[in-house]
């Protein structure tokens, strides 16, 4: 099966792509794209079979997942940071804890309803509930601000 990568390298980790990544990307059916422009997303994200988001790190949010989910494109991602808030395993993709497991779960990716998962996004974080969302937590913020005590909390995401 390809996999096609899409990212932008920054300058800063120019010499670390360079040195530890570019090497392996000559491996067969491996195709670094690059950086790719807002309108080529919805392509490049619809037409995978799924978004695998190898995160290491505790991304606070990780937009690109619910960019693929708009797409109804399924994500397979490790489990750091947002993603068990993101993704609702085995209904919009998957989550994993290594290489073995994200292997693993492509074999399953037939069971994920695409349908669903542009469904669960549209519910959960399209423009209209994420405005909402934070319009919720200003005015709390706000309340609390005005009773002497400043109480500031992440928006509540949508189950």
């Amino acid at each position: 099966m390809p996999l096609r990568i899409a990212a932008k390298v920054d300058p800063a980790d120019r010499d670390y792509f360079e040195a530890r990544i570019l090497p392996l990307l000559n491996a067969p059916g491996v195709h670094f794209v690059g950086e790719i422009s807002e309108a080529e997303k919805s392509d490049f994200l619809g037409g995978a079979l799924a978004l695998l988001f190898p995160i290491s790190w505790p991304e606070p949010f990780g937009l690109v997942m619910i960019e693929a989910m708009a797409c109804g494109t399924p994500v397979i991602a490790f489990n750091q940071g947002a993603v068990p808030e993101v993704i609702r395993d085995g209904k919009t993709g998957f989550i994993v804890e290594n290489v073995e497991q994200a292997v693993h779960a492509v074999a399953y990716l037939y069971t994920i309803d695409r349908a669903v998962v542009r469904a669960t996004f549209e519910r959960r974080f399209s423009v209209d509930v994420m405005a909402e969302k934070y319009e919720d937590a200003y005015a709390t913020s706000f309340r609390e601000m005005t009773r002497g005590a400043c109480v500031l909390q992440r928006p509540k995401i949508v189950s």
